[in-house]
């Protein structure tokens, strides 16, 4: 498979990417007490092999990958999610660690599952290949559908604040759109 030289570039840094993030939940799994964060790394683990192995393929074969990305389903664990924990833990750096807490690891995990989605995304859009593109949409859903997890597994913990938006909030936010009337068949 012939890469442009952007898109050969794109796939090298997604790759060394992919080297850290695999490095890090490997550090990860043996540091997290949670039993909860500790097997939801463990669950996402091997879906990161795959996608550093693929990538690993696209750059150095001919023909392209073996096989797709398979992308993980979103998984709902939250009952309401945007009535989260009202108990919300604060937090401050420390300057002086051995090793890392279960709230340390979940925001490492997905401030970079955060920041590899949005160089999925960017590197799909600037993709001319359409197996390459395909590719990279399916690594952003991915990173996407992980960071859900953690996402979810931290507000549960009071450790990501969430609330509902007021509704003076969102009348404002409404009343300034309007529908487009359009006859097309896309409605």
């Amino acid at each position: 498979m012939q890469l442009t030289a952007h898109e050969a570039q794109d796939l090298n840094e997604l790759t060394l990417s992919c080297v850290n993030s695999i490095t890090c939940m490997a550090l990860f799994m043996n540091q997290a007490k949670d039993p909860e964060l500790k097997s939801l790394i463990q669950k996402h683990f091997p879906y990161h092999i795959k996608d550093y192995n693929t990538k690993v393929e696209y750059l150095s074969r001919t023909s392209g990958a073996k096989t797709g990305l398979a992308v993980p389903e979103i998984t709902h664990i939250l009952d309401n999610y945007v009535q989260g924990n009202q108990n919300i833990q604060p937090v401050t750096p420390r300057t002086d660690v051995q090793q890392l807490n279960d709230r340390e690891i979940a925001t490492a995990y997905l401030l970079t599952l955060k920041r590899a989605g949005r160089e999925y995304a960017w590197s799909a859009m600037e993709a001319g290949n359409p197996e390459i593109r395909a590719f990279l949409e399916d690594a952003f859903k991915m990173s996407s559908h992980h960071a859900y997890d953690v996402w979810q597994w931290m507000v549960k913990k009071g450790y990501y604040p969430l609330e509902a938006a007021p509704a003076e909030t969102l009348g404002t936010l409404a009343s300034m759109y309007h529908t487009v009337e359009h006859s097309s068949a896309l409605q």
